[in-house]
C-alpha cells in the first residue's frame, strides 16, 4: 500500500515521501495516528495544500521537544527493584516503569518515547534513548538498584559485585597470597645423602 507521510518516521521516511508499506503496517500504525495519508490524487492534492501547515506544525513540535531536550541533558532516574544475589532481577524494569520515573522527576513523556529494544532484567546503570520527536532524541541514564543507598553507590561510578563473584575473587586473592608466600620462603639446603 502506498501512503503520503504527514511526518518523518524513523526508517521510512521524511514528510511529504510517498512509500510503500505492508498494508497492515498502515492500517494500524500510521493511518489512524495520523503519520500518514493514503497515496490517492485525492490526498496528494490535499497534502500539498495542507503541507505550509503541516510543516509549521512540525517546526513548532521540534523547536518544543529541543527545549524539553535540554532541560533533559544528564537526566537520570532510578529504580529500586528486588533482585538475586546475583544482580538478576526479580522481574524486569519496562518502557512504563521509566516514563513513570521520568514524570515523577518533573519531565512530562508517554510511554511510547521511551525506545527500549528488550526490558531490563539486571542491576546497574543502563543508557536509554527517548524520542521526543522524530527528529529529536536524548538519552537518559537509568540506575537500578535495591535500595537508596545501592543506588547512590552505582551514580558515583560504583560497581555492584555478584556474591558469588566477590567469592571466587577472596578465593582468588588466599591463593595468591599462598603462592606468594611459597615464593618468598627461602630455599632450604639441599640434604646431604648418607654416606655408608
Amino acid at each position: 500500500m502506498d501512503v503520503i507521510l504527514l511526518e518523518r518516521v524513523a526508517k521510512l521516511g521524511q514528510m511529504g515521501d510517498v512509500v510503500k508499506v505492508k498494508p497492515g503496517y498502515a492500517r494500524n500504525f500510521l493511518l489512524p495516528q495520523k503519520k500518514a495519508l493514503r497515496a490517492t490524487e485525492a490526498n496528494k492534492k490535499h497534502f500539498e495544500t495542507q503541507r505550509v501547515h503541516l510543516e509549521a506544525v512540525n517546526l513548532q513540535r521540534r523547536q518544543e521537544a529541543e527545549a524539553v531536550a535540554a532541560k533533559m541533558k544528564d537526566f537520570s532516574v532510578a529504580l529500586i527493584r528486588q533482585a538475586s544475589e546475583a544482580l538478576q532481577l526479580y522481574g524486569s524494569v519496562t518502557a512504563r516503569d521509566i516514563a513513570d520515573a521520568v514524570i515523577a522527576k518533573g519531565v512530562k513523556v508517554e510511554r511510547q518515547q521511551i525506545e527500549l529494544d528488550k526490558p531490563i532484567k539486571t542491576l546497574g546503570l543502563h543508557k536509554v534513548h527517548v524520542a521526543l520527536h522524530p527528529e529529536v532524541s536524548v538519552e537518559i541514564g537509568v540506575n537500578v538498584a535495591r535500595s537508596a543507598d545501592e543506588a547512590e553507590f552505582q551514580a558515583k561510578g560504583g560497581v555492584l559485585v555478584a556474591d558469588h563473584e566477590r567469592e571466587a575473587a577472596e578465593r582468588a586473592a588466599e591463593v595468591t597470597a599462598q603462592n606468594q608466600e611459597l615464593l618468598e620462603q627461602p630455599a632450604s639446603p639441599p640434604a646431604e645423602e648418607a654416606t655408608s
